[in-house]
């Protein structure tokens, strides 16, 4: 019995071995593979670390047109007026210079149905007024020669008077001279006759003879002191007339040229009214023209701005959105400042477009699926809403191989969200950039360094 009792206990501690043993056994089994495993993702850890990843800048948007003329456009009536047809329905396709709305006068102004037969006659009337003072200007034209050609004769003549005059003065005070010395000679002699009278060399009857003798030349001096002072008077009075025939000139001339700024200054205003009546009929014209409202270019109208009929618009109100017909599409990107030096003119684009499935992976841009190749276009230069800036994306041209163009069913106004693709770095770089709040870096890939050196 006591063998059995201690075979028994043996056997129990065997066995409580035997489990003790399998179990430690087991746990440094276990132990191995974590630590195997472990090390294994370790190593692609930092496999993974050194993997390119392609550095990106998003931004969210809207699809939009790369040219002002292919967005959306309100269309406007240039005068105003009543409406009184509509000729188009909301989504209609349309051509250029088709009708869309038509409008009636509203304008006291234009109300004659005959105002440009009116405005006809006033012109006529002016041209006949024009026509007079043309004909006012000729006529005074000739009276200005007239008194050019009248004055050129009266001028002689009256000139020709005062030479005359003038000679006539020489003579007379040549003769004065004669005469005076012819006197002082007389004189001289009857005092020498005096003398020898009383010398009793002559006698009395010669004294009295050279007295009369100094009388009578006394009397032809002033007689030729009178013919004199006649021959000044009448230059005098020749240079009077001369003085007078200018004046008289002057005088009518100045009157010929009033008449001639009269007729200028009228000819000058009826061109003025003349000019301003071809204007008003001009307008009456081109105003009736535009009772029309008509499209300005290819497209649909998406939205009419005005309802019923009768109704009263100003001028220059819109009635109406138009989409151009075939616009050329692009994106409009919003990036943040920090981001914007970072992106060059060639910069690829991928795009995802709201309404078609895709996936991104945003450091493997080649991998993503119903995502659209892009090209930038264009960056503003200043700021929009929220301190972003707008970047213009336009269609990659040509498609990238395995790619696919734009889809034709875009229409303006759509979701967009897009990644800008810089170059590649490593992946650990990436981690340490967000990490620290870095921007992408500014290096260039080696091989665009290689292209530039051997451009």
């Amino acid at each position: 019995m006591t063998n059995l009792a201690h075979n028994k206990v043996h056997h129990t501690q065997m066995e409580s071995l035997c489990v003790q043993s399998h179990q430690e056994l087991i746990n440094i089994r276990a132990s191995r593979i974590l630590g195997r495993i472990i090390t294994v993702l370790l190593i692609m850890f930092f496999i993974i670390l050194f993997l390119p990843w392609r550095q990106t800048i998003p931004g969210r948007g809207t699809v939009t047109a790369l040219t002002p003329e292919d967005r959306p456009q309100t269309v406007q009536n240039q005068i105003g007026g009543r409406i009184e047809r509509w000729a188009v329905r909301e989504g209609q396709e349309v051509k250029r210079g088709d009708t869309i709305l038509v409008i009636s006068e509203t304008s006291q102004s234009y109300f004659d149905p005959e105002l440009p037969l009116r405005l006809n006659e006033q012109l006529e009337a002016k041209k006949g007024s024009e026509l007079a003072a043309i004909q006012k200007m000729e006529a005074t034209n000739a009276q200005i020669s007239a008194l050019n050609s009248g004055l050129q004769y009266q001028l002689q003549a009256a000139e020709n008077k005062v030479r005359q005059s003038e000679n006539y003065v020489r003579i007379d005070s040549a003769d004065l001279v004669a005469v005076q010395n012819l006197y002082e000679t007389s004189k001289a002699r009857l005092q020498r006759y005096e003398a020898g009278y009383q010398n009793g060399l002559f006698s009395l009857t010669d004294i009295e003879t050279r007295r009369l003798k100094l009388q009578e030349d006394n009397a032809k001096v002033i007689g030729q002191q009178s013919k004199l002072n006649n021959s000044k008077q009448a230059l005098l009075n020749a240079r009077i007339d001369l003085d007078n025939i200018r004046a008289k000139y002057q005088e009518s001339l100045a009157k010929a040229q009033s008449d001639m700024s009269s007729a200028l200054s009228s000819r000058a205003s009826v061109k003025g009214e003349i000019a301003k009546l071809r204007n008003d009929i001009s307008n009456i014209t081109i105003r009736r023209g535009l009772y029309i409202v008509r499209a300005p270019q290819d497209g649909y109208v998406v939205k009419t701005l005005k309802a019923g009929i009768g109704e009263n618009i100003k001028e220059g109100e819109s009635i109406a959105t138009l989409q151009p017909l075939h616009p050329q599409v692009g994106v409009e990107l919003y990036v943040n400042a920090m981001d914007v030096p970072l992106i060059l003119d060639t910069s690829d684009v991928r795009l995802q477009f709201e309404g078609w499935p895709s996936v991104q992976f945003s450091g493997w841009p080649s991998v993503a699926v119903g995502t659209f190749a892009g090209k930038v276009w264009t960056i503003d230069r200043v700021s929009s809403k929220g301190g972003k800036y707008r970047v213009l994306i336009k269609p990659a041209v040509p498609v990238p191989v395995n790619d696919e163009p734009w889809p034709v069913q875009l229409r303006q106004g759509s979701g967009v969200y897009g990644r800008i693709i810089l170059r590649s770095v490593p992946l650990w770089y990436e981690i340490w950039r967000q990490l620290n709040g870095f921007p992408p870096s500014l290096e260039e890939e080696p091989s665009e360094k290689m292209t530039d050196g051997k451009k």
